[in-house]
Parts: C-alpha cells; structure tokens; sequence
C-alpha cells in the first residue's frame, strides 16, 4: 500500500515537473500494470480502486494550486491516507530529491538522450548532501 502511494506520489510530481504528450499510439486507458496477470487480481484490483479514490481525493483537495506548491499539497494529501505518513513523507521527500538530481545531471538534454541519462541516473545510488 506505501509503496503504491509513494509511486503515486512521484507520478505526480514528475507530472507537475516534466509535463508531456503521451505518444500517438498509445491506448487511453491503459495501464502500467495489468492486474490480469498478478498472483491475486481481485486484491490487485481492490488496492488499484483504493489509490484511484485516494489520489482523486488528494487531487480534490489540491485544486487551484499549480508547479512546485501543487506537488507538495498532492504528497501531504495521499501520505496522509497511508499506513504509516511520516514513513510515505520521507520516502516521498527522498525520491523528489532524487529525481531532482536526475534532472540536473540530464539537464539540456532532449528526448530519446534524456530517457537514456534519466535510466542511467536511476541506478545510481543517491548522493549524499
């Protein structure tokens, strides 16, 4: 459940910090993840209803908001439905920071080159500050 919401979390900040155009063949509607294929799809099911109405929520709450406040608002929002909030906030406040330092090592970077810098960036363990 935590790390459905701290995937949903970076959803949306990588959303408010890098907006783009989904490709032209791409399927509305389809999902990342297709709980057909999970050891248990009812429960996939269940726990992929329980983030939509959380995130929706969040959403909700965070409306009229824009850029870097909008995504602070979105991580308070949906740590605050987790289990455990003060785990999902640092994990959140731990990937934002890793993410931001992918987009400073791939800065001026463009396309297929900045998928390639951002997986290579993925793998490296975050630096330390």
């Amino acid at each position: 459940m935590l790390r459905t919401i701290v995937t949903a979390l970076a959803l949306v900040a990588a959303g408010a910090l890098h907006a783009q155009t989904p490709p032209p063949d791409a399927a509305k509607g389809k999902r990342m993840y297709d709980c057909n294929q999970a050891a248990d799809p009812k429960a996939c099911e269940e726990r992929r209803q329980k983030m939509r109405a959380a995130y929706e929520k969040a959403r909700a709450a965070c409306e009229g908001k824009q850029g870097p406040e909008r995504g602070e608002c979105m991580r308070v929002q949906m740590c605050a439905q987790a289990q455990d909030p003060a785990k999902c906030e640092a994990r959140a406040k731990e990937q934002a920071e890793r993410r931001r330092q992918a987009m400073q090592a791939c800065q001026g970077k463009q396309g297929e080159e900045m998928k390639t810098c951002m997986r290579e960036q993925r793998g490296k363990p975050p630096a330390k500050q």
